[in-house]
């Protein structure tokens, strides 16, 4: 009997538990970590085998997938004490890094897995939980051809579209412009959805008519609907802090690369002005109260 592939997936929340119970469902034997080793229950029942430590969950994997929030979680699951690298792993495992990082970081991680023998695959995703689960995320992929070309069995167990943009760092450049523009989208809406109701429209006509009109997209279309609702704080699917560090990470590239961003600057302060009102961890539809603020100034 053929022994089944070992996989790692560090980092357990809403997308990456999806992910986690996909791979297991695909038939690979997965070992994971989580800092909150709680939620890692469901996974274990499942049959995944659950670690304490990244070093420990990464030992003897042949890949190796983090799904964290930022550059700092990044840098604790690959480079901490406890971290992958800190341990011995299979010689030319892949480190498939899915989380939203800066480019720099991405640049230097890299760097740091190659040197260790690793073949890094930068594979930020889109798509929401229910898709992680269900296997039908789209990989925006950063890779060398030769490790695609060897990781897309598994890469394929996972979504169902690969888009490879070019070297490690490319497939991070795209996902950071787009949830830019994504940031751009919501703001505007939010600001348009505002100005209706202080003209005196109905927020849900309004909303059905911006979702099915030229400028809908599905952005747009899921935002203007929780927006005309005002359940902000229900069923939490992205949150304006990570919309924030994700704007702030591509500004930073933008200035590496001297591209002006007077759109992305705009939604960036709106979504900062709504995470400094105390409102940082409900779904980013509630940047329509920033709005609101604004438009009385």
């Amino acid at each position: 009997m053929r022994e089944r592939p070992v996989v790692a997936f560090l980092g357990l929340g809403r997308m990456g538990s999806g992910m986690a119970l996909r791979l297991l469902e695909a038939g690979y034997t997965v070992r994971v970590f989580n800092r909150t080793a709680a939620r890692a229950g469901q996974l274990r029942e499942a049959g995944a085998h659950c670690f304490t430590t990244a070093r420990e969950a990464a030992t003897g994997a042949s890949a190796i997938f983090s799904m964290v929030s930022d550059d700092t979680a990044s840098r604790a699951i690959w480079l901490g004490a406890d971290g992958v690298l800190a341990g011995t792993s299979s010689p030319g495992a892949f480190a498939v890094e899915c989380s939203t990082l800066s480019h720099d970081w991405v640049l230097a991680l890299t760097g740091e897995t190659g040197r260790r023998g690793l073949r890094y695959i930068d594979a930020p995703v889109t798509g929401l939980p229910k898709a992680a689960a269900a296997g039908e995320l789209t990989l925006l992929l950063g890779a060398h051809p030769a490790d695609l070309a060897a990781a897309r069995p598994i890469l394929e167990a996972l979504s169902r579209r690969i888009l490879h943009f070019g070297p490690p760092g490319a497939g991070t450049a795209y996902k950071l412009l787009v949830n830019m523009l994504g940031a751009v989208q919501i703001a505007s809406l939010a600001e348009a959805m505002a100005l209706g109701e202080r003209a005196g429209l109905d927020p849900q006509l309004l909303a059905e008519a911006i979702g099915t009109g030229q400028a809908a997209s599905p952005q747009v279309i899921r935002n203007s609907v929780r927006m005309a609702r005002g359940d902000h704080d229900q069923s939490v699917i992205f949150t304006p802090e990570l919309r924030l560090k994700d704007v702030e990470y591509a500004l930073a590239l933008a200035r590496k690369l001297g591209i002006g961003t007077p759109f992305g600057t705009i939604a960036g302060e709106m979504f900062q002005k709504l995470c400094q009102s105390g409102r940082a961890r409900v779904n980013e539809s509630a940047v329509i109260e920033a709005a609101r603020q604004r438009s009385l100034t």
